[in-house]
């Protein structure tokens, strides 16, 4: 496998990583840097990526 076909292997698999935080962001989740830490350092196992992933789906505050 040469660097050309690596490379956009490569680019998904840091996109669908990132999927968590991309959500909490798009949607301003309260707890959004929770969502962010759990992804960045859990986010390479199953476990932790499913986790942030539902934090930042977890419906929004209600508004005051």
């Amino acid at each position: 496998m040469s660097l050309g076909d690596a490379l956009p292997i490569a680019l998904v698999a840091l996109v669908l990583y990132f999927v968590p935080t991309v959500v909490a962001l798009g949607r301003t989740v309260p707890n959004r840097g929770s969502v962010i830490v759990v992804n960045i350092f859990l986010g390479w196992t199953l476990i932790g990526w499913v986790v942030a992933l539902a934090m930042a789906a977890r419906s929004k505050a209600p508004a005051p």
